[in-house]
């Protein structure tokens, strides 16, 4: 049995397990939940599915998009039993739009011009979508696509990455390190500005800096996200070296002074270091 018969089998199976758990003798807890009750354990499951893929634990992985892939099943069904869609109108919709904006694999006998790489792909990609979006009924502009759920971070990404598609794009690299220089100096001047701080003038300035930091990131090629997640990570895993540090010299860290901390933290980052 080739891949592509066993996942229809076990998509199959899976449909109908949903079906009969929302079913008359079903399972009062699925019976009871909506689309909105869903989003919660949506939300959890995508982000155990990109814990695994920082892990590359991929035993871990595989569970994880099962159980992100029923997420999507249960949402189907409960829209099916709205009379909205199903889960084949769904698959059926992605199929269609891979085909329909990979013309350069799919169409390649209808003179569309071949690309030779990923770049180009993401060029032609957003040109198809802009033109979906000239035949759609209800017009969209170039950044509506993009899910105001995203976080911030990732969504001032794909911003981004949308607005360079047609040319809205700084020249160099160099340039987009001055802009965040500039939202730097534009938020040292409202931090230091005699009196009280003007808190909406700060996070209007903290805003601007953040989203200049992350088209640096999208020039340099790295996913924002993905980094500041790591580097979350990499202050846990040493801030809590540092707590068992302290504990074991006896002393107490709200007894320590600031520079007696940042001695111990340097410490452990030169330790760090030579292990690596």
């Amino acid at each position: 049995m080739s891949d592509a018969s066993r996942a229809a089998g076990e998509f199959t199976r899976l449909i109908e397990i949903m079906a009969t758990l929302r079913g008359p003798d079903g399972c009062p807890w699925d019976r009871e939940q909506t689309i909105d009750s869903l989003k919660p354990f949506v939300l959890e499951e995508t982000y155990e599915v990109i814990e695994a893929i920082d892990a590359h634990d991929h035993a871990a992985l595989c569970e994880e998009l099962g159980d992100f892939v029923f997420e999507a099943v249960f949402l189907a069904q409960l829209e099916s039993e709205a009379g909205h869609f199903t889960i084949a109108d769904s698959l059926k919709s992605i199929a269609d739009k891979l085909v329909r904006r990979h013309p350069h694999v799919f169409a390649r006998n209808t003179g569309e011009a071949a690309l030779d790489s990923a770049g180009q792909v993401r060029t032609r990609w957003e040109e198809i979508k802009a033109q979906e979006r000239g035949g759609s009924a209800k017009p969209k502009t170039l950044l509506s696509g993009i899910a105001h759920a995203l976080p911030a971070l990732l969504r001032a990404y794909h911003i981004g990455t949308r607005a360079a598609s047609v040319g809205f794009e700084w020249s160099t690299t160099r340039d987009v390190i001055a802009k965040i220089q500039e939202e730097v100096d534009e938020l040292r001047e409202v931090v230091e500005a005699p009196g009280v701080v003007n808190q909406t003038r700060a996070e209007e300035e903290m805003g601007d800096l953040l989203f200049s930091i992350a088209q640096l990131s999208r020039r340099l090629g790295i996913e924002p996200e993905t980094a500041l997640r790591k580097a979350d990570d990499k202050f846990t895993r040493r801030f809590g070296r540092l707590e068992q540090s302290v504990a074991d010299s006896g002393r107490a860290m709200k007894e320590m002074t600031l520079d007696e901390l940042e001695a111990e933290w340097q410490g452990l980052k030169t330790h760090e270091t030579h292990e690596t």
